[in-house]
């Protein structure tokens, strides 16, 4: 029965990842056809790579959306893990499930009714629409993710060892900097790369608050793909992805060193 099982499982798990990266490698295997579409592979060339580095604008726009993903996953993890202690160290019960109420009711906001919210805050107090308001509005979406990823560390760390630190005479600034940060930096880590991969990805709400002038890749690739059918297309989604997947395996790898650090 349970063998039975096991293997269903295992061709649920196999169908589900078939249907959800099949469509991604079709991209990625139709952005090196020397055709100009997605019909037929009539051989094999880089020239759509090649395209994309030639393009000054989209390595601009590359740059800004690198620049955008990593100041808003620093910002918002230093937001992030500070309210996650604070949040943890409420003693008053209702107020602390209150505010994690509220961190998890941003998390499933639709994009659309944030991003909305934003254009509208930025029009009211008259935040020129570019940078400013893309990376304002990336680390106030990334903040709620980054509470909840430090969230469980520092849930199960001991309090025991605040109290044995502030009994041998630690200020509250060195607890927190060499008694708190240390334990949970696997889940400040988790934090930073989750932050970073939301915001190198975000489409819905950056394209509410992009002025003229500026823009990032999720949004310059939707421009082209409303144009017509590229393969550059292709192959700027083909770097992304790649992009996306050495993040996780940077995560992956900081998290394995950590623990091993932790063993020894």
């Amino acid at each position: 029965m349970r063998s039975t099982l096991s293997t269903s499982a295992k061709v649920y798990l196999a169908l589900v990842f078939v249907i959800l990266y099949a469509p991604i490698f079709y991209l990625i295997f139709f952005s090196f056809n020397s055709g100009g579409t997605m019909n037929s592979f009539e051989g094999f060339t880089l020239e759509h790579y090649k395209a994309v580095f030639d393009d000054n604008r989209l390595l601009i726009i590359l740059i800004n959306t690198v620049i955008v993903a990593l100041l808003s996953a620093l910002f918002s993890t230093i937001i992030g893990t500070l309210g996650a202690v604070g949040i943890v160290s409420l003693r008053n019960k209702k107020m602390r499930n209150t505010l994690l109420s509220l961190n998890n009711i941003l998390i499933v906001s639709p994009d659309v009714v944030i991003g909305a919210s934003f254009l509208i805050l930025f029009t009211m107090v008259g935040v020129k629409l570019g940078f400013t308001s893309v990376l304002i509005s990336h680390i106030a979406f990334s903040i709620p993710i980054v509470v909840l990823m430090v969230l469980p560390k520092m849930l199960e760390m001991n309090t025991n060892l605040i109290d044995a630190a502030l009994d041998l005479g630690a200020t509250r600034r060195d607890v927190l900097t060499r008694v708190i940060l240390p334990y949970i930096k696997p889940g400040i880590f988790a934090g930073f790369f989750m932050a970073l991969t939301y915001s190198l990805d975000d489409f819905a709400v950056t394209f509410f608050v992009t002025g003229n002038g500026f823009s990032t890749l999720s949004v310059e690739i939707y421009s082209m793909a409303r144009a017509g059918i590229s393969l550059t297309v292709n192959a700027i989604s083909g770097l992304v992805f790649i992009v996306t997947i050495a993040i996780v395996i940077g995560y992956y790898y900081f998290m394995s060193r950590s623990k091993k650090t932790k063993e020894a």
